[in-house]
């Protein structure tokens, strides 16, 4: 039986002790024979084990949880599972979410001889040569000299860089103490106080002689919490501001000055056409991905663009280093600024403002989305949206507050929405998820909902059925698109729980989204019968404007 005392001055101890110190309340994994020792621990800490279905599930259910919640953590055994988790931390790395992977391996006295123990792959640092590549920082804690000050490293770059980190922990180091005394030390990030100076001076020339200025809010201001000054810098000069699809819900879209949301050919054209024909456009923590750009079909001149990430900072052609992004969009919200007023767009509703149910006609893309829409009015809900027409489609919804959308929206890994739900309940139990997934991803990981029954969660999950990968349609047909159809509302009787309904109508769609409003107990899932030629109008949009370049 393991042992579930935690010493506190072991490197498992601290490891446990420097988590709760940023804010990690629950660690997603499933256990195994090298990392039962520091399960034990975890198992008498305050910290809460969630076990999920599958390794990878974890990943994503850790990286929800570190959107929402500001870090996320994840604990798996050596190799088959950490390497298990790879496309999930990978994405995690690639949309900048700080998770922190944690991994038993064999005891340092065990690798003495060089056997071949199980779960081994080819030496038996590979698994952490493989996580170099999709982590921010890794370590081995092997050595309890060194050990405690790489804990502090490691959570320290999660921390910063907003990236995943990689910690692998021998079985028998778990309770192994330092030498000497250690107590954590946390540095701050500083900018150059040259560089920030006139990083500010020259973005306010450019905004200050510019007479149509936009702000495009990306993922970055959420990652870094920073949408307050946004919202400030906006309001302070009237700067109208929108969002792009990654960054969707990092300002509220019900904002007097929020335009909509910029997505190059996807994007409704009057924001496309408002974003583009701005002659400074300040764009703060966004990323410049295909996805992000409608497939590369905006249009933005880097001269008339501030160009702020944690990464990088451009005014026009000039280059800015050692600069902080946090102090570099504080210190522009506090900068007194004088833009011209620009009007906003004439056409600021939302795509399904006409929205209009009628009740017989057959369920339609179009009329899936207006009558989430509506539903988006009646609970408050975070939308998690897979990857496919059900995220472009997703891009057309009015979210209303701040990080009440989420997708993986630059990686793109399918299967992401359902164990991503687990996340982002366990990390605020106020939130109810409303999955929208396509019926492929949701056949990839849609036994998670499992794990939310065990937890007495409730998220709503709309399946768009129809009958395979239609975003791959849109690009080339063929019977490789084609997936079994199963009968999806059914698998509440699969689990024990939950409540499943089957829709073709209209009619039959509002009809089950008002029986999961009132289902408090347990997920509700809504199996909705679409053409399988039927596409969300974002998707419609991007394939007229690229027509017009093919």
């Amino acid at each position: 039986m393991a042992d579930l005392s935690v010493p506190p001055n072991s490197i498992g101890g601290y490891l446990i002790r420097r988590l709760w110190d940023y804010g990690v309340r629950d660690v997603f994994g499933i256990p195994g024979d090298f990392v039962l020792q520091f399960y034990g621990m975890l198992e008498g800490s305050d910290l809460r084990v969630i076990g999920a279905t599958r390794e990878d599930n974890a990943g994503y259910a850790a990286d929800a949880y570190a959107r929402v919640h500001g870090m996320g953590a994840l604990c798996v055994t050596y190799c088959v599972g950490g390497l298990s988790t790879c496309n999930s931390v990978a994405g995690a790395f690639a949309e900048k979410s700080p998770v922190v992977v944690i991994t038993g391996s064999p005891g340092v006295k065990e690798r003495e001889s060089d056997p071949l123990l199980h779960h081994r792959v080819r030496d038996f640092d590979t698994q952490r040569k493989v996580f170099e590549t999709i982590t921010v920082a890794n370590t081995v804690l092997d050595d309890p000299l060194t050990a405690f000050r790489e804990i502090d490293r490691c959570l320290a770059a999660a921390h910063r860089f907003k990236r995943p980190v990689y910690i692998e922990l021998p079985r028998d180091c778990v309770r192994l103490e330092p030498p000497y005394p250690h107590e954590p030390r946390r540095d701050e990030q500083r900018s150059d106080p040259a560089a920030l100076s006139h990083a500010l001076a020259a973005a306010k020339a450019m905004i200050d002689a510019a007479k149509k200025p936009v702000i495009v809010a990306g993922v970055e201001m959420h990652r870094f919490g920073l949408r307050e000054e946004v919202v400030k810098l906006a309001e302070a000069n009237e700067i109208p501001m929108c969002s792009t699809l990654l960054g969707k819900s990092a300002v509220s879209e019900t904002h007097p000055l929020h335009v909509g949301v910029y997505e190059g050919a996807m994007g409704r054209p009057s924001v496309t056409e408002y974003v583009e024909d701005s002659d400074c456009a300040i764009l703060l923590g966004t990323f410049m991905s295909d996805i992000n750009l409608g497939i590369f079909t905006a249009r933005l001149d880097p001269g008339r663009c501030i160009y702020a990430t944690s990464e990088k900072l451009r005014v026009g052609h000039g280059h800015f280093h050692d600069v902080v992004l946090s102090d570099f969009v504080r210190q522009l919200a506090d900068t007194e600024l004088a833009p011209k007023k620009r009007p906003l767009p004439k056409e600021r509703g939302s795509v399904h403002a006409g929205f209009v149910l009628q009740p017989k006609n057959p369920l339609t893309s179009r009329q899936l989305f207006g009558r989430v829409n509506r539903l988006l009015d009646e609970e408050k809900f975070v939308v998690v949206a897979d990857v496919g027409d059900c995220l472009f489609g997703a891009s057309d919804l009015t979210i209303k507050g701040h990080t009440e959308f989420l997708s993986p929206a630059y990686y793109t890994s399918m299967g992401f929405a359902i164990p991503a739900s687990v996340g982002v309940q366990a990390a605020d139990p106020s939130f109810r998820p409303l999955v929208l997934v396509g019926d492929g991803a949701f056949q990839m990981t849609c036994l998670e909902l499992a794990t939310g029954l065990k937890l007495g969660f409730n998220p709503i999950v709309v399946v768009l059925n129809n009958h395979g990968y239609t975003t791959e349609r849109f690009l080339a047909e063929g019977p490789f698109n084609d997936i079994p159809n199963w009968s999806y509302h059914r698998l509440p009787d699969l689990l024990g729980d939950g409540w499943g309904f089957e829709c073709e109508t209209e009619g039959d769609l509002d009809k089950a989204l008002k029986a999961a409003l009132a289902n408090r107990d347990s997920f509700t899932l809504i199996n909705c019968h679409l053409d399988k030629t039927d596409v969300s109008p974002a998707l419609i949009r991007l394939g007229e404007r690229m027509s017009e370049s093919v």
